[in-house]
């Protein structure tokens, strides 16, 4: 349960992030993924993490501290096409760095839009997390926007993709920010990951 979440700072290095004595979950996905709008449904708040309608809004790693006791963090998007490739380089940088260099990271939520079929950046990016042992997750936001038969089919369709490349499947998780799908799941899971340390 999610009683208190503030935000801590944001940075663009990764050296400059807080000290890594709290457990920690990132959000990432391709921008306009719904990733700020998931993080204020999970927080209960409105204006937390800043939602924009420009996609790749989020250029900074942005940590908040969630009820004293573990760090929620709002990564920068990537496959943004409209952004230069000097700036695409630097977020992926930025992305690579934190995500290999980060100690108390203990899971990384990958958030895909579940009305789309597959796209290659998202499986080479979920790829390369295998390949270099980082904990994730997969959460497909925007549940509300498909039936609940269409959405089982897409995550279906989905998974077997994967299968493809991989033995075992990620945690798989569902949740649209207009109605709360998913909330409790991923809490849980976070809570579950603490208890477990």
């Amino acid at each position: 349960m999610i009683k208190k979440a503030e935000f801590l700072i944001s940075n663009t290095d990764v050296r400059k992030c807080p000290e890594p004595d709290r457990p920690e979950y990132a959000f990432i996905g391709r921008s306009n993924v719904g990733k700020s709008s998931l993080i204020n449904m999970l927080v209960g708040q409105k204006s937390l993490a800043k939602v924009s309608t420009v996609p790749g809004k989020t250029q900074l790693i942005n940590h908040f501290i969630i009820n004293d006791s573990w760090y929620l963090v709002d990564l920068p998007g990537y496959g943004y096409a409209k952004i230069s490739i000097s700036v695409k380089e630097k977020f992926q940088k930025l992305i690579s760095d934190y995500i290999l260099n980060r100690e108390n990271l203990y899971c990384l939520f990958v958030l895909i839009d579940v009305r789309h079929k597959a796209q290659l950046i998202d499986v080479e990016f979920i790829t390369w997390l295998g390949e270099n042992h980082i904990p994730f997750a997969i959460v497909f936001t925007k549940a509300d926007k498909l039936g609940k038969v269409t959405v089982e089919k897409h995550i279906a369709a989905y998974s077997l993709e994967l299968q493809e490349i991989w033995e075992e499947l990620p945690p798989i998780l569902v949740s649209s920010s207009l109605n709360g799908t998913g909330r409790e799941e991923i809490i849980s899971f976070i809570e579950n990951v603490n208890n477990s340390l």
